[in-house]
């Protein structure tokens, strides 16, 4: 947290203003938030248990905080990544011990064997899998 003391005096606001440096997350992005609310929120509906693995697609950050916040429960998670996203990201992903499948990176999103494609057709091929879909789950924006 970093306070704002030098804007306040600018615009003479009668506030104590307090930024959030996303950055300084744990994963490095503002998507650690997200992540852990997508799980939270899941686990706290019943729709995810001890056994369930979280599989996601994503360009990386996401996925990192997925990763992070599923090794921390004791969860197993799933990313499917374009090849075009760096092996440093790879790598953060496999430190934090999730699966990675790397898919063609010239493909459409709606490809049949594109990330997103894939992601979705192994949660509907395997009952103890959950989609976090960060594109379309409530939870995401409500992290914010």
């Amino acid at each position: 947290m970093v306070r704002l003391s030098n804007l306040t005096k600018k615009y003479d606001l009668n506030v104590e203003l307090i930024a959030k440096c996303e950055f300084l997350n744990p994963g490095g992005s503002v998507k650690d938030r997200i992540a852990k609310r997508i799980v939270e929120d899941y686990k706290t509906n019943g729709k995810l248990n001890d056994k369930d693995t979280v599989v996601e697609a994503t360009s990386g950050n996401t996925g990192i905080g997925l990763a992070m916040t599923c090794a921390s429960m004791g969860l197993k998670s799933v990313i499917y990544m374009p090849m075009k996203m760096s092996k440093e990201k790879q790598d953060v992903l496999k430190g934090l011990g999730a699966e990675i499948i790397r898919t063609d990176t010239s493909l459409a999103f709606d490809h049949p064997e594109s990330h997103i494609s894939l992601a979705l057709k192994r949660c509907i091929e395997n009952k103890n899998c959950i989609l976090a879909d960060q594109y379309n789950n409530p939870s995401n924006p409500l992290a914010h």
